[in-house]
C-alpha cells in the first residue's frame, strides 16, 4: 500500500482484518476502464473489480440513480414494500423469464454468497425434509459463508474451518458419469456455474449443463445455476446458461447487477419459490431502495447499449488479439470473461509486472490470467492492454529484458 498519505499517520496498525493480504494499490477514483491511485497514476482495469463494474467505473447513469435515491429513501424494513425494489425485481424477473420461459420471483441479497445461501435453503425447503444433499463441482466457487463454502469445490479452502456443514457432495467438473453417480433421490439440488470463474475461467463442456438438467428432472431435484460472475451480459448473453439452451430452477446473481453497489439476488420460477413460507428466510437489507435503484439503472443502461452484443463484439476483439501474443498458449471463456493460458511462465509473475506497467488483471490459476474488463471497454483500450500484457510476458520470460 502506498504510504505518505495523511490519514495513514493517524494509526499505528492496519485497520483491516488480514483476509486479503497486503493491498497492491490504494485506488481513489475511476472513470470507465481507467482507475487512478492516490499518487495520480493511471491503470487500465481489466478485472472490473472482479467482473463487477461492467458498465465502467463511476458510470454516470448508475451514479445519478444512486445519488437521487439517497436523497429520497434509502431503506425501510421488509414489513413494507417500496416501489424501487419492486421495479428492480420486475426488471430482473423480466430478463430471466425471457431466458428461461418461466415467470418467477426474486429475493434480493447483499452479495453473491448470500444469493447462493438463499438458493441452498430454498432447495432444501423444496425437498420438504426428504432431500437435503447439494451436488456441486470440484473447482467451483459459490461463496464464503459456511454453507456456500461447503458447496465450493475447493477442499483447501475448507480445511481451516472444518468441520464443514453436512450434505454437500463434490464431483469432477464436466464429468457427466460422475454427476450421474452422485445424483439420486436424496439430492435437493445440483449447483453449477456456466463458467467456473474462480476455478480458472473454464466453461462448462458441451452438453454438461443439459445433462445436469436431465438428471435433475429424473430424480426431482432442482438445478441451481450460479451466475454471480457470468450474469448480466458478461459472456455475450444475458446469462451464461443461455449458451447451453437450458432452463434452470434457481438462478443466483450479484456482481454486475449493481455495478459496484453491494447487491445480489436469488431468482426462482414462481412454483419453485412457493416452497418458501413467511419466516423461512430474510435479510435486513433485502430490497433496500438504494441498492435496487442501482439494479434498475444497470439493467436499463445495459439494454440501451445492447450489452450482450457489446460483450460479444469486444470479447472477440480481445480474444483474437490475445491468441496472437507470444507466450499465450490458448484463450478460453466467452464474451468478456476470458482466461489467457500462459506457456511456461507463472501467471502471478506476469500480473505483478503488468500492474507495474499500468494494467490490472489477476492470476486465477498458476498458468492462467483472467481478463474481465468493463463491457464498455474501447478498441483502443483493448489494444493498449494486450500490448502491456505481451510486454509483461516477454519481460518475465526473459528475466527482465523487456
Amino acid at each position: 500500500m502506498t504510504a505518505g498519505h495523511s490519514f495513514l499517520a493517524t494509526t499505528d496498525h492496519c485497520p483491516f482484518m488480514p483476509v486479503f493480504g497486503p493491498p497492491a494499490l490504494m485506488i481513489e477514483r475511476g472513470a470507465g476502464t481507467e482507475v487512478f491511485d492516490t499518487d495520480g497514476r493511471r491503470y487500465l482495469d481489466f478485472l472490473s473489480g472482479i467482473a463487477v463494474v461492467s458498465l465502467g467505473h463511476a458510470n454516470p447513469v448508475v451514479a445519478d440513480a444512486i445519488a437521487a435515491q439517497a436523497r429520497q429513501l434509502v431503506h425501510v424494513s421488509n414489513f413494507f414494500a417500496n416501489p424501487v425494489a419492486t421495479e428492480a425485481a420486475i426488471a430482473v424477473d423480466r430478463l430471466l423469464t425471457a431466458a428461461t420461459g418461466r415467470a418467477g420471483q426474486v429475493f434480493f441479497t447483499n452479495s453473491g454468497a448470500e444469493a447462493n445461501e438463499c438458493a441452498i435453503k430454498l432447495a432444501r425447503r423444496h425437498g420438504d425434509g426428504d432431500r437435503h444433499t447439494v451436488v456441486s463441482a470440484l473447482g467451483s466457487f459459490h461463496g464464503r459463508t459456511l454453507a456456500t463454502l461447503a458447496a465450493t469445490g475447493q477442499p483447501a479452502k475448507h480445511a481451516p474451518f472444518a468441520p464443514m456443514p453436512e450434505g454437500f457432495v463434490h464431483v469432477p467438473w464436466g464429468d457427466v458419469d460422475a454427476l450421474t453417480a452422485a445424483v439420486d433421490t436424496s439430492t435437493a439440488a445440483v449447483m453449477l456455474e456456466s463458467i467456473q470463474g474462480e476455478g480458472g475461467v473454464i466453461p462448462a463442456p458441451e452438453g454438461y449443463l443439459a445433462a445436469a438438467r436431465r438428471l435433475c428432472d429424473e430424480v426431482g431435484a432442482l438445478l441451481i445455476i450460479d451466475e454471480v460472475q457470468t450474469g448480466f451480459a458478461r459472456t455475450g448473453t444475458w446469462f451464461g446458461f443461455e449458451h447451453a439452451g437450458i432452463s434452470p430452477d434457481v438462478v443466483t446473481l450479484a456482481k454486475a447487477m449493481g455495478n459496484g453497489m453491494p447487491v445480489g439476488a436469488c431468482w426462482a420460477p414462481t412454483e419453485v419459490a412457493a416452497a418458501f413460507r413467511p419466516g423461512d428466510h430474510g435479510s435486513t437489507y433485502s430490497g433496500t431502495a438504494l441498492a435496487t435503484a442501482a439494479v434498475t439503472a444497470v439493467i436499463s443502461e445495459m439494454e440501451r447499449i445492447d450489452a450482450p452484443a457489446t460483450a460479444r463484439r469486444q470479447g472477440h476483439r480481445l480474444s483474437t488479439a490475445l491468441a496472437e501474443v507470444h507466450g499465450i498458449a490458448s484463450v478460453r471463456g466467452a464474451g468478456l470473461l476470458l482466461g489467457a493460458v500462459l506457456d511456461g511462465v507463472a501467471a502471478a509473475d506476469v500480473t505483478r509486472v503488468a500492474l507495474q506497467h499500468g494494467l490490472i488483471v489477476n492470476a486465477v490459476a498458476a498458468d492462467t490470467i483472467r481478463l474481465a474488463p468493463p463491457l464498455t471497454v474501447s478498441d483502443a483500450e483493448i489494444d493498449e492492454a494486450v500490448a502491456i500484457l505481451a510486454n509483461s510476458i516477454h519481460e518475465v520470460s526473459t528475466g527482465g529484458d523487456a
